[in-house]
């Protein structure tokens, strides 16, 4: 599935979240092997409520403790950067920020009902904005391409869900829990709880979060303009890949278009450049929505 143009190009937020979950995961997590990167970076009841170790619950929202779960986990890090695309890369630092807050709280909540100082009982890493991820990503991105294997019935949408079942599972009731709290997190910013989503952080902050990753040619990107009559043609100029102009979108992509309340002739341009793709489409018109 398709998350729009390759790369981190307008999404500095989530580049940089990504290096840094991996970091964490490597020095942290998956070089304490043999199981010892799970109790290390694992959230207790002790690290919360008799030793409060801030470190720990730091490193803990950022490492994985597992390499199969940094796998998937960075596979969807990467894909939902189209999310900071959309909103932008202030309020997608609101919606990293709100969605680990409530996330925190919730399983903190959870650790308190349990009461066990010896057991570890939520697995570390992003789960938060992982999952919290997954309620635009039903709500907003559109299935473009159904299919069926052996019987079964799939869309281009599974490969995600697939992903997220797979990190959900990936320590049971460990990671359960956490994958969790990060979808009513995710739900709470959905509904706008607090007019979170118009809330914005200083831009000195967003642009330090920018800078901490390493230098990609793909990231260094015109801002994202404002919409205009001529919407179609200002989000194709966004992207330098030439794009064949001798494709002609399919009656049935404008229509999908049409209906998510895109104008036609912006929606056939954005078809065009995306060869066809309606989800790739949809977030080049949805980034010239963005400001």
């Amino acid at each position: 599935m398709n998350g729009g143009p390759s790369g981190f190009n307008n999404a500095p937020v989530t580049r940089a979240f990504l290096i840094t979950s991996a970091l964490f995961t490597l020095f942290f997590g998956i070089r304490g092997g043999g199981g010892g990167g799970s109790s290390k970076l694992a959230l207790s009841y002790q690290d919360v409520f008799e030793k409060f170790r801030i470190w720990k619950l730091i490193k803990s929202n950022f490492g994985f403790s597992s390499t199969p779960e940094l796998l998937f986990g960075v596979y969807l890090l990467y894909y939902f950067r189209v999310f900071e695309r959309q909103i932008g890369s202030n309020k997608h630092s609101v919606f990293i920020l709100f969605s680990g807050f409530v996330s925190l709280i919730l399983q903190t909540i959870v650790l308190s009902l349990f009461k066990d100082p010896s057991a570890n009982l939520l697995t570390s890493g992003p789960y938060a904005l992982i999952f919290a991820s997954f309620v635009p990503f039903y709500l907003d991105i559109p299935v473009s391409k159904r299919f069926n294997v052996f019987g079964l019935h799939f869309s281009d949408k599974s490969f995600i869900y697939l992903a997220g079942v797979q990190l959900l599972l990936s320590s049971w009731k460990r990671s359960m829990l956490p994958g969790i709290c990060g979808i009513i997190a995710g739900s709470l910013y959905r509904l706008n709880i607090f007019g979170i989503r118009k809330a914005k952080i200083p831009g000195f902050i967003a642009s330090f979060f920018s800078r901490m990753s390493l230098p990609s040619s793909s990231s260094h990107s015109q801002p994202p303009r404002r919409t205009s009559p001529s919407l179609g043609r200002q989000a194709v100029r966004s992207y330098q890949a030439p794009i064949p102009t001798s494709i002609e979108p399919s009656e049935e992509a404008i229509a999908t278009l049409v209906s998510m309340g895109f104008d036609q002739n912006a929606a056939r341009q954005a078809l065009v450049h995306a060869r066809n793709d309606v989800n790739a489409a949809t977030n080049i018109l949805l980034e010239a929505h963005s400001h």
